[in-house]
């Protein structure tokens, strides 16, 4: 069990969102609202509901109208990481926020899914597992039948220990966007677009990438499709 704070998290927003520019139109894609909320409230509620305290959030693509969103939000407090100048893709965007985030474990999640936890605390669910001297990233994962607006066959195998790899023996996976991260991880990287695939490679080829896999709803709004799906789910009276 961790002895860290752990309160703490990136959220990346700041993404172009094209794919989903059918149903998003001008609104940046955090904001396009599922079952009468937006994505970003949906992720900062969870975080919320996990006892984190503070939320860097990177705005990109659209960032005055996600500033002014988030403008009146105070639980978790908000901090911006301003791209921008340059778009840094997920991996690039936790290098550049690195000052705001500090030198300890941060949580890390997206705006591009919801994971409907209902009366559990996945957040708080990684914190008591996470495991500083082997761990440099935890995953939270989630069976694919408990996916919608996913369209892959699993994103990860986990072995007897919790360590992940890409293949192997065993149910594969889907990553749900939400993990806890050590900054060890880039410590040595350039500050320029990347992937957080290349910090998940690096852990794991040392051993230090783990996942939790926890039973809960999650649905992936990246598409039209995706986004009607998890409608349904969340208004299932609706004509």
């Amino acid at each position: 069990m961790t002895t860290c704070r752990l309160d703490t998290a990136m959220v990346l927003a700041a993404g172009l969102g094209t794919r989903f520019r059918e149903v998003s139109g001008d609104l940046p894609k955090p904001l396009v609202k599922v079952g009468g909320k937006a994505l970003i409230d949906w992720t900062l509620d969870l975080l919320a509901k996990g006892d984190v305290e503070r939320a860097v959030v990177n705005v990109h693509y659209k960032a005055d109208a996600v500033e002014a969103h988030l403008a009146d939000r105070h639980d978790p407090e908000i901090t911006i990481s301003d791209e921008r100048d340059q778009l840094m893709e997920t991996g690039g965007g936790l290098i550049r926020a690195t000052p705001l985030l500090g030198d300890g474990p941060v949580f890390c999640t997206n705006t591009d899914a919801i994971i409907e936890a209902g009366s559990h605390d996945p957040v708080g669910a990684l914190r008591s597992v996470w495991e500083d001297r082997e761990m440099d990233a935890l995953l939270l994962l989630v069976p694919l039948e408990q996916t919608s607006g996913y369209q892959g066959n699993g994103d990860f195998v986990v072995d007897h220990s919790g360590r992940l790899a890409w293949d192997g023996e065993g149910p594969r996976y889907v990553f749900s966007g939400l993990q806890i991260i050590h900054p060890r991880l880039w410590a040595d990287e350039k500050a320029e677009p990347k992937s957080t695939r290349v910090f998940w490679e690096k852990a794991m080829a040392s051993g230090r990438l783990f996942g939790l896999v926890h039973d809960l709803r999650w649905m992936h709004v990246g598409d039209r499709a995706g986004f009607e799906a998890a409608e349904r789910h969340l208004h299932p009276d609706a004509p």
